[in-house]
C-alpha cells in the first residue's frame, strides 16, 4: 500500500513539473497545430474507384479429362497472373490506354508516372474465394475509373491470353522436339542395321554369342548320340543274319534246343521304341502323353510280332518256312541305317565346323557384344523419348481442343468500377487528430525532459529525499497573493490557448466531415 502511495505521488510530482512549465505546450501547440491544419486542410480531394471480380476456376471436364490431357491448375495461373499484373510492361499498357502518357514530355516524368501507377494501383486478394479487389486513387473521378477499368480488362484478357499462348508456345516446342527426335531415331536405327549386317557372323539374330555357341555344341551332341545309336541298331541287325541263339528271348522262339532262331521284322521297331520308352520315362512320369502314346505304340508292334511268330511256328509244322524274304528285309534295314549314319557324319562335321569358326571368333565377341548393346541402348533410349514425346503432343492437341470447348477461368465481375460522386481522400480527420496530439505531445514531452533536468521542489518532502534532513516547517511566501493573482492569469492564458487550438480542430473536423473547404472560404 505504501508503494502505491509512493508511486501515485511520484506521478502527481512529474503532473506539478510538468504543470510548472506549461508554457512549452501553448508554445509547441502553437508552432505545430496551425500549421500542420493548414497543410492538411490544402492537401487535394482524392477520388479512388474500386472494382471487385470473381475469378471461377471450377471445370466440369477438368475430372473427366484426368489422366488424358495436361493438366494446368487454374488458381495457380489465376495467383501468377496477380503477381504479374503490375509489371512495368503491363503498367506501361495501363498508361496508354489510360491516356495518362501524353501528360508528360520527359523520360524522367515518365518514369516517374510508371513509377506513380506502380504504386497506387492495388491489387487485393480474398485468398480462397479467388475475389480480387483493383482500387486507383486519382484527382479525378473519371481518371480513377478509366485506370481501373484498364487494369481489370488486363487481369482478364492476360489471364486467358495466357492459357492460349502457354498452349501454342508448348505445341510449337513438341512438334520442334519430335521432328528432331525422329532424326535421331532413324539414325540410330540406320546405325543399328549396318552394325547387325557388319557382324552378322559373330552376332546371332536370337540370343547371344556364347548362347549360340552351346546350342550348336549340344545340337553336336545329340547328333553324335544318334550317329552310336544307328551304329548300334545297325551291328545288331548284322549280328542277327549271322548268329544263332541258343536260347529264347523277348524277340526269338525256339521249338527245341537245336531249332534256328526266329527273326521278325518287328524285332528292331520293338527295340527301339523301348529304349525311347526308357528315355521317355526317365524325364517324365507314366502318365505322360509321350509315355502313353510310345507305349500303345510298343503293345501293337509286340502282338503283330506275336502274331507273325505263331504263324511262322505253323508254317514249320507244315515244312514251308523260307527264311530268305525275312533276311532281305533284315539287310534292307541294316542299309537304311548305315544311310542315316552316313548323313548324320555330315552334319557331325558341319556342326563341328561351324563350332571351330566361333571358337576363332570368341576373342573379338566381348568387345562387338559391348559395342551392339552400346547402339541398342542409344536406340531404345531415343526410342522411349520419342514415343513419350509423341504421347506428350496428343495430350496437348487434346487439352488445347478442351480449353477451346470450355474456359477453365470464368471472371464474373461483381463491383464495376464507377467514378466515385465524392472524394475519397485524404483522412483529414485522422491527419488533423494526429497533428493535435503531436502539438501537444511534443510541449509535454518537452516539459517532462525540462522538469526532471532542472527540477523544482513543490513539495517538503522533495527536500528531505534530496539532503536527507528532516523539515521542521515551512515559511509562506510575503507576497502570496500576487504569485496567486499570476497563476490565475497563466492558466487562463493556458486555457485560452489551448482552447484556440481545439476550437480550429473542431472547426476544421466538422468542415471536413460536411466536405466544405474552411480555407478557401477564409480566403474568399
Amino acid at each position: 500500500m505504501q508503494d502505491l502511495q509512493q508511486t501515485i505521488q511520484l506521478v502527481l510530482d512529474y503532473i506539478r513539473g510538468i504543470w510548472i512549465r506549461k508554457r512549452y505546450l501553448i508554445i509547441s501547440s502553437w508552432l505545430i497545430c496551425p500549421i500542420g491544419f493548414a497543410y492538411v486542410a490544402n492537401l487535394p480531394d482524392v477520388y479512388e474507384s474500386r472494382a471487385q471480380v470473381f475469378v471461377d476456376t471450377r471445370s466440369m471436364l477438368a475430372p473427366l479429362l484426368v489422366g488424358i490431357s495436361i493438366y494446368t491448375n487454374p488458381e495457380q495461373e489465376v495467383q501468377m497472373m496477380a503477381k504479374t499484373l503490375l509489371s512495368r510492361t503491363n503498367v506501361e499498357e495501363i498508361a496508354r490506354e489510360s491516356d495518362l502518357d501524353i501528360t508528360v514530355t520527359t523520360d524522367a516524368q515518365y518514369e516517374e508516372l510508371i513509377a506513380g501507377l506502380t504504386s497506387s494501383i492495388k491489387l487485393r486478394s480474398t485468398g480462397r474465394d479467388n475475389i480480387f479487389t483493383i482500387s486507383y486513387a486519382a484527382r479525378r473521378p473519371e481518371l480513377a475509373r478509366t485506370v481501373v477499368q484498364e487494369t481489370l480488362d488486363l487481369f482478364v484478357e492476360g489471364s486467358l491470353g495466357n492459357n492460349r499462348r502457354d498452349s501454342d508456345t508448348a505445341t510449337r516446342f513438341l512438334d520442334e522436339q519430335i521432328a528432331e527426335y525422329e532424326s535421331r531415331l532413324s539414325e540410330a536405327e540406320q546405325q543399328r542395321a549396318d552394325f547387325q549386317r557388319e557382324h552378322a557372323a559373330i552376332l546371332p539374330l536370337q540370343g547371344t554369342f556364347h548362347s549360340n555357341l552351346q546350342s550348336m555344341n549340344e545340337q553336336l551332341g545329340q547328333t553324335r548320340l544318334a550317329i552310336r545309336e544307328a551304329q548300334q541298331q545297325a551291328n545288331s541287325l548284322k549280328a542277327r543274319l549271322t548268329s544263332q541263339r541258343t536260347s529264347s528271348d523277348s524277340f526269338s522262339v525256339r521249338d527245341n534246343e537245336n531249332a534256328p532262331v526266329i527273326t521278325t521284322r518287328y524285332d528292331a521297331r520293338i527295340r527301339g521304341l523301348e529304349e525311347k520308352l526308357d528315355e521317355l520315362q526317365l524325364r517324365f512320369t507314366d502318365k505322360h502323353p509321350d509315355v502313353i502314346e510310345t507305349g500303345t505304340l510298343l503293345a501293337s508292334l509286340q502282338e503283330s510280332r506275336d502274331k507273325e511268330i505263331q504263324a511262322f511256328l505253323n508254317q514249320e509244322d507244315t515244312g514251308e518256312v523260307q527264311l530268305n524274304p525275312l533276311n532281305q528285309e533284315i539287310t534292307l534295314e541294316i542299309s537304311k541305317l548305315e544311310g542315316q549314319v552316313a548323313s548324320l557324319r555330315v552334319r557331325e562335321a558341319d556342326f563341328v565346323s561351324k563350332i571351330g569358326d566361333l571358337q576363332n571368333k570368341i576373342d573379338l565377341v566381348p568387345q562387338i557384344e559391348a559395342e551392339g548393346m552400346s547402339k541398342n541402348r542409344n536406340y531404345d533410349i531415343v526410342k522411349q523419348k520419342y514415343e513419350e514425346l509423341l504421347a506428350r503432343k496428343e495430350s496437348a492437341d487434346i487439352t488445347k481442343r478442351a480449353e477451346v470447348s470450355s474456359e477453365d477461368l470464368q471472371f464474373r465481375i461483381i463491383q464495376p468500377p464507377l467514378a466515385p460522386p465524392s472524394p475519397t481522400g485524404p483522412n483529414r480527420f485522422v491527419f488533423y487528430t494526429g497533428i493535435l496530439i503531436a502539438g501537444f505531445g511534443a510541449g509535454i514531452a518537452i516539459a517532462f525532459i525540462l522538469s526532471q533536468v532542472t527540477p523544482v521542489l513543490v513539495r517538503g518532502q522533495q527536500l528531505t529525499t534530496m539532503t536527507g534532513f528532516p523539515i521542521l516547517g515551512a515559511v509562506t511566501h510575503l507576497q502570496l497573493d500576487a504569485i496567486k493573482k499570476r497563476n490565475r492569469i497563466r492558466m487562463l492564458v493556458f486555457i485560452a490557448s489551448s482552447g484556440a487550438i481545439l476550437f480550429m480542430y473542431s472547426v476544421l473536423v466538422v468542415a471536413d466531415i460536411m466536405n466544405i473547404n474552411v480555407l478557401s472560404k477564409v480566403m474568399s
